[in-house]
């Protein structure tokens, strides 16, 4: 809630709740299919509840068969997401930039996302289908799967995983609909700029790492030196105390106890 809380007054076009983040953050767990509809739910609604930017959420495989993927989406709109992200792994899923993941047939995978167009409410609810066979069956299959996602109603499409500047190039080359780039620090796919990928063609592109990878650093840093030398180390960026009790809400508390003392 901290990095939704404070990414949500950067001015943002959206939002995005990565289920590896959110499983690590929530669980203490790895992105490998732990997580379940119950746990995920309870995030994104909590996220789309505190903050005023659109959300696209994680939905791993729709956490099921068909009548799965028709709760799932149900129950994302209802929450308040602006878009879901439904991908073509076996379950148990795994992040998409670790090695082991395998995809479910391509038809399978068409009907999961009818089925999610048809379970939606408000059309303005995007489906973004995102693929991970550019990984084990190259990138043509990807490219293949993402053309048949796109026919069976996805609104934006997802090709997980790719490997180059110019293979991110024919992805966008290839659909008419926007595409969506995924930056993962220390994964397979180059970190270019948003104005480079936007040249390249990509609509969306989310950072979904950054912020916990930033986070989880800068602590480590804190308790390493408190372990060292019994103090915060000087050269560690302390957020003001006073800035995060207005972040976190406590200038209404503080207002509500005045309004209501003896």
């Amino acid at each position: 809630m901290i990095s939704a809380l404070v990414a949500d007054k950067m001015e943002f076009q959206a939002l995005y709740v990565t289920g590896y983040g959110t499983v690590a953050s929530y669980l203490g767990l790895p992105d490998a299919g732990i997580a379940t509809y119950t746990d995920m739910l309870h995030r994104v609604s909590r996220f789309a509840e505190m903050t005023v930017t659109p959300i696209i959420a994680d939905a791993d495989t729709g956490y099921g068969g068909l009548l799965n993927v028709a709760h799932t989406v149900k129950g994302y709109e209802k929450a308040g997401i602006a878009a879901i992200q439904i991908e073509d792994q076996e379950f148990p899923k795994k992040c998409g930039h670790t090695p082991g993941r395998k995809v479910i047939p391509i038809n399978d995978m068409v009907r999961k996302i009818k089925v999610a167009c048809d379970a939606r409410n408000s059309e303005d609810f995007l489906i973004v289908a995102r693929t991970d066979a550019r990984t084990s069956l190259g990138l043509d299959e990807a490219l293949r799967r993402g053309e048949a996602y796109a026919k069976a109603g996805a609104d934006v499409i997802f090709i997980e995983s790719p490997e180059s500047e110019g293979e991110m190039k024919k992805i966008c080359s290839s659909f008419d609909k926007p595409t969506l780039a995924n930056l993962v620090h220390g994964g397979k796919t180059p970190i270019l700029s948003s104005n480079q990928l936007q040249e390249i063609g990509y609509s969306i592109v989310i950072y979904p790492v950054a912020g916990f990878l930033t986070a989880t650093a800068a602590i480590e840093k804190t308790y390493i030196g408190l372990k060292e030398s019994g103090q915060v180390p000087s050269l560690v960026d302390l957020y003001p105390f006073s800035k995060f009790n207005d972040l976190i809400g406590f200038p209404e508390v503080w207002e509500f106890d005045k309004r209501y003392s003896d």
